[in-house]
């Protein structure tokens, strides 16, 4: 056995499974889930029916007709399939409602509004019209109304209602937990703490020499963006070096090619406008089309007129790009332009990597990188020239940075800012600055001719079919989905006079236009288009937008059945999606052979992130599923969504590259008139506790104040969340003060929750495992989507995750496989056997060494030690998995038996569902109560990603405060969601150990030099004694089921009814014959835990 665990039911464990750690292959043939959820339900696995509703309900029927209806409950009685049956009941059921008396409630809620009471809540028996009637009061009356539990509470309020209320959920709201522990389990901890306790007193004279050298919080390593020269000799010298250097190579017969290529392009055209408005203004607003030459030329042109006019030692140039890529190629693209190598006069930095030297004079960056060097340099001392590109994408860092810069400008009058767009939205940014001076740029393509649905329709002759044509039998209910996706756009639409509107199309067309939904996207419309296409237009790739990898698997799918276009000698299909490994990236951008015509189904990264240059046909769907944050429901969601006017225009620019193009819009005319004018920006739909920790570390006063200055300010409900959670984990005190823990998040590059999870790692000696975890949350997830072998994925990765019930479990094994197989030269192949994408772990590799040093400079990691100093439970499950509660909380999951499943429950949104692509979306029943998540997401349904199983102790030691019960008999956490029960002497010694623990880590964090392994020993030894005591304890968690009663009634036979092979007798021990593998399991069983 090669750990000896602790406790005796993790040494069952370990000698059943032959490892602490999950594996991929367990050694006996079932696995611990599988012995749970056999032994849990030693009935029969038949599909019977569900169990009756009353207070002594009967089980279900049977399969064989069996069963039902006990003594007392209804369940027998329900007969829902007899119409007289219903009918009766019905009437019954109305009977029972209650009249609502308008008059009096309309008072009521009158009152309510003008009295001091912010909500009103109703618990009677109203049928649904009355409830109707209530709402559209609160409407009349300026309230908001929301009906909670099937309509058995009924809030009015001041204020806007959540979805879901945890307070009125009276089935699956607050629970309680019993908390098992056993006395020897008991003793020991006791044990553990007072061994620890007495070290403690005993060193007291000697703990000042104890905590070694302690280092205090180091400032942000600057990002210098170019070389500083000290004299005015020496910079009158260097810039007449700068300046003949760029004579010779002007001189020189290939940069005279490349500028006659950059005089063709418009932006040369507006050179010495520009450098004339440069000159004269502190902020110029430049838009210009794609391919106008503004990101490659703008900059240039400083660069050059400064150098000419010998101030190229005092031209310290920054221009900053949204992604890595666009900062590496553009300098390397400038760089071939003046003839030079990349990180001579022009070079980049992006995280993990740079280029440039100490001639460098224009420095291209990520606006994150620039954000980190104003922690140190709030006032950019040294820096000329500012350049943010991209502004139009409105990222968050990018809106964060103007309203720096916006504060910053008034103290730095000689710094030049220059905003530029790809799209003519330049009075946005111009009266933000102060209505300051703006040129605009033409762009460089060939005419693009549009055709919307309307259009398309006339000409593929294709028929839509209405999307109640195949659901006869249940058009009610899909009616009420569809009216409840629908859109504000969409309803526009409906209420179109479509006769009259289209008069000038056939009838079919007009047949068409009626049954169209823009609910969903018709991909049979997708495939009459592509075979339109290529059946009667000229040569030219296509380019079709799509929304996400479903739709394009399932498009994929029908072009493949397709007897014209599945034709392999003729098309090349080629999937383009984020997740997607970029094995086929060469095709996608090289040109195919004449004779072949290349079709590529994309997401929205083909907009600007890359570009097809031989595309002369785009198909835009009009949608792109698009990260929106509900504020009030603290969620996510990921919802395919109407484009803008901006986003449209860019996808048909796509079309005319290097030819006249043709854009084919499936969706009409008046839609696209009716989409705003761009996309909402990031700071608006997204979560806001990473930016608040930097708006602290920056000292930029209240997060509230700051952010309101924003060019489109952030619903005041979502920076008050932000704030909440950074007090809830422990970044922020009571009055908004960074704490400790806070200074040091603000250090790392990291989601806040992403960050702690990090620092717990490397205090509790799991830091290899959340290195792992940290690099692959930050940047990607390493397991790719491959075509048409999903199944095969998903195997693999629940291989790597073996029993562990944990995505990130499956994250830290495939990394570690990884890593193996690359000291073995066999990488490729260990990725293309595993579906992993070599190109993200690699990414992860280097940002594993980027936070190894991140975290030596802060004091958490002395690289002098070695890596296993920091990695002692770094093959500990329970103890890995704790590090993960400890960083993930409050994103908690309540894991509850449903029958033979498991239903989620969170706080903040009641049930929920495990994401498809999550190894524990197949897993029925749970060895342990709760869950740890990454990221809450509303798609189709609220989904949790990236989730692991964890135990009562590791929430309890792990996780937020813990808050005495109004009973005082119990532990509440989460604001009372989650409430724990157990005997004095248990909730005693978890308190006292959350203390010590608590101590421990306080000390860690404000001295990080402590040696928590050396003078916290006893604690951390009993923590993961209690950590081991029940995680994967079999034997725990099936003597805690509700089946408890069955169970002792097992275990009784166990040790009586068994013969000497360990066989049982069924009518002996009084069960059927289904059961005799599961209680031979536990005759085995129960003899190894004797044996121990």
């Amino acid at each position: 056995m090669p750990v000896r665990l602790l406790s005796i039911n993790n040494k069952l464990t370990s000698l059943l499974f032959n490892r602490p750690f999950p594996a991929p292959t367990p050694i006996f043939p079932f696995s611990p889930l599988q012995i749970s959820s056999f032994a849990m339900s030693y009935r029969p696995n038949y599909q019977g029916g569900r169990r009756g509703g009353g207070p002594n309900s009967g089980r279900g029927g049977g399969r064989r007709g069996g069963g039902g209806g006990g003594r007392g409950g209804r369940g027998g009685e329900q007969r829902w399939w007899d119409p007289a049956w219903r009918a009766e009941r019905l009437l019954q059921k109305a009977a029972e409602m209650e009249i609502l008396d308008e008059a009096e409630w309309w008072d009521k809620m009158n009152q309510m509004k003008k009295g001091q009471e912010q909500e009103m809540i109703i618990k009677r028996n109203f049928s649904r019209s009355d409830q109707q009637v209530l709402s559209d009061m609160a409407y009349e009356l300026g309230l908001y109304f929301h009906a909670y539990n099937k309509g058995k509470a009924l809030v009015v309020s001041k204020v806007p209602l959540p979805n879901y209320r945890v307070d009125l959920d009276e089935h699956h709201g607050s629970t309680q937990k019993q908390i098992q522990m056993s006395t020897e389990t008991e003793r020991r901890v006791g044990n553990l703490l007072d061994v620890s306790r007495d070290t403690k007193s005993g060193d007291d004279s000697g703990v000042a020499s104890s905590r070694g050298t302690t280092k205090p919080l180091p400032d942000v390593k600057r990002i210098d963006s170019v070389s500083t020269i000290e004299t005015d000799s020496s910079k009158e010298k260097f810039s007449a070096e700068l300046k003949k250097k760029q004579e010779n190579l002007n001189a020189s017969n290939s940069v005279k090619a490349m500028l006659s290529f950059r005089e063709k392009l418009p932006a040369f055209k507006v050179k010495a406008e520009f450098l004339k408005a440069v000159a004269q203004n502190q902020v110029l607003v430049v838009s210009g089309e794609t391919g106008c030459g503004k990101t490659t030329q703008l900059p240039q042109f400083i660069l050059e007129e400064e150098i000419s006019s010998l101030r190229g030692a005092n031209c310290n140039i920054i221009c900053t790009q949204p992604r890595r890529i666009s900062a590496i190629s553009v300098a390397a693209r400038i760089s071939s332009e003046r003839g030079e190598n990349v990180g001579e006069t022009v070079g980049y930095q992006i995280r993990l990597e740079s280029k440039r030297s100490s001639q460098t004079r224009l420095l291209f960056c990520t606006t994150g990188v620039l954000l980190r060097q104003l922690v140190q340099d709030p006032y950019l001392n040294g820096v000329s020239h500012l350049l943010v590109d991209e502004i139009h994408e409105r990222g968050m860092n990018e809106d964060f940075l103007l309203i720096i810069l916006l504060d910053l400008l008034p103290r730095r009058p000689d710094l030049r800012l220059i905003l530029m767009s790809a799209t003519i939205n330049a009075d946005l940014f111009s009266k933000y600055f102060g209505n300051a001076p703006t040129i605009h740029i033409p762009g460089l393509t060939f005419p693009v001719a549009e055709l919307f649905l309307e259009d398309v329709l006339q000409k593929t002759r294709y028929n839509i079919k209405s999307e109640f044509d195949n659901n006869q039998g249940n058009s009610r209910r899909r009616r009420k989905e569809l009216d409840f996706k629908k859109d504000n756009l969409t309803a526009l639409y409906e209420d179109v006079d479509i006769d009259s509107e289209y008069k000038n199309y056939s009838a079919s067309t007009r047949h068409s236009l009626e049954a169209w939904s823009g609910s969903q996207i018709d991909l049979g419309l997708v495939e009459a288009t592509i075979l339109y296409i290529c059946r009667h237009e000229a040569d030219g790739a296509i380019l079709v937008f799509l929304t996400g990898w479903d739709d394009i698997s399932k498009l994929l799918d029908k072009i493949k059945v397709n007897s014209f276009l599945g034709d392999l000698s003729k098309f090349l299909v080629l999937p383009l999606h984020g997740s997607m490994p970029t094995i086929n990236q060469r095709e996608i951008f090289d040109r195919p052979p004449p004779d072949k015509r290349k079709i590529v189904l994309a997401t929205n990264i083909a907009e600007s992130s890359i570009t097809i240059d031989d595309v002369v046909y785009v198909i835009d769907c009009g949608k792109a599923k698009e990260t929106s944050y509900d504020a009030l429901n603290k969620l996510a969601c990921l919802l395919p969504s109407w484009i803008s006017k901006a986003s449209a225009h860019q996808r048909r620019g796509r079309a005319g590259r290097v030819q006249p193009g043709v854009c084919y819009r499936l969706y009409p005319k008046l839609i696209h008139d009716a989409m705003l004018e761009y996309q909402l920006p990031e700071i608006l739909r997204t979560p806001l506790q990473e930016l608040c920790v930097h708006i602290k570390s920056l000292q930029l006063g209240s997060m509230g104040s700051f952010l309101a200055k924003a060019l489109q300010p952030p619903d005041p409900l979502s920076v008050e969340n932000a704030i909440e959670l950074l007090k809830t984990i422990g970044a922020l005190g009571d009055a908004e003060e960074l704490t400790p823990l806070g200074r040091h998040l603000c250090t790392l590059p990291l989601d806040p929750n992403i960050g702690k999870m990090l620092l717990m790692g490397a205090i509790f000696q799991c830091l290899n495992p959340a290195l792992t975890i940290a690099a692959a949350l930050a940047h990607r997830d390493p397991f790719v989507l491959p075509i048409n072998r999903k199944e095969e994925a998903d195997a693999a990765k629940r291989s790597f995750a073996g029993d562990s019930c944990s995505d990130h479990i499956a994250l830290v094994k495939a990394f570690e496989g990884y890593k193996d197989a690359k000291r073995n030269g066999r990488e490729r192949a260990f990725c293309w056997e595993n579906f992993l994408s070599p190109v993200t772990l690699q990414m992860m590799e280097d940002m594993r060494n980027q936070f190894i040093d991140l975290l030596s400079d802060i004091g958490f990691v002395d690289k002098s030690r070695g890596a296993s100093a920091y990695n002692q439970y770094s093959h500990d499950l329970e103890m890995v998995c704790a590090v993960l509660c400890a960083g993930l909380y409050p994103n908690v999951v309540q894991c509850k038996r449903r029958g033979k499943r498991t239903a989620f429950y969170t706080k903040e949104v009641g049930k929920v569902d495990i994401h498809p692509a999550s190894v524990n979306a197949g897993v029925h029943l749970f060895p342990l109560p709760y869950m740890v998540y990454s990221e809450k997401v509303k798609t189709t349904s609220i989904f949790v990603r990236d989730s692991t199983n964890i135990s009562d102790y590791a929430l309890l030691l792990f996780g937020g405060n813990l808050i005495p019960s109004k009973t005082g008999e119990g532990i509440e956490m989460l604001g009372g969601y989650l409430h724990f029960s157990a005997s004095k002497s248990v909730l005693d010694l978890i308190r006292k150990l959350r203390g010590e623990l608590d101590k421990l880590l306080n000390r860690k964090v404000e001295e990080p030099g402590f040696d928590i392994s050396v003078e916290g020993k006893g604690v951390v030894s009993a923590v993961v004694e209690l950590l081991h005591s029940q995680n994967h304890s079999l034997l725990s968690c099936l003597l805690a089921s509700k089946y408890r009663l069955g169970l002792l009634k097992l275990w009784e036979s166990l040790t009586d009814q068994s013969d000497k092979k360990g066989r049982i007798s069924p009518k002996k021990a009084g069960f059927s014959s289904h059961v005799q593998i599961a209680l031979s399991f536990w005759v085995k069983t129960l003899r190894v835990l004797q044996s121990w």
